[in-house]
């Protein structure tokens, strides 16, 4: 069956950078679009990168362009999320996904990000 299982999260300081990444299984990665989410206590669910099958298409949330950048390595079926210059309202659950079409047709159980001084 399909999984993503996130990993790469914790605490940091503003300024602060963290590594989140995702490993799939149970179906052919490298045919699929890739996305993260994060959710925020009290907040909608927002889209916070994108990255289409052979990484040449990658979209950014306004939020978070120029400081985070989507990546993907089709030959271990991962995905990473590089996140720098971390700030408070960065804190989330950040969420692995499968795209299909305009949604996501699969979610890992997240990884939570807490940015605090």
């Amino acid at each position: 069956q399909v999984q993503l299982v996130e990993s790469g999260g914790g605490l940091v300081q503003p300024g602060g950078s963290l590594r989140l990444s995702c490993v799939a299984s149970g179906f052919i990665f490298s045919l699929y679009h890739m996305s993260w989410y994060r959710q925020a206590p009290g907040k909608e669910r927002e889209l916070v990168a994108d990255i289409s099958f052979n990484s040449g298409f990658r979209n950014y949330a306004d939020s978070v362009k120029g400081r985070f950048t989507i990546s993907r390595d089709n030959a271990k079926n991962m995905m990473y999320l590089q996140m720098n210059s971390l700030k408070f309202e960065d804190t989330a659950t950040y969420y692995c996904t499968r795209r299909r079409g305009a949604a996501a047709d699969a979610w890992g159980q997240g990884t939570l990000v807490t940015v605090s001084s």
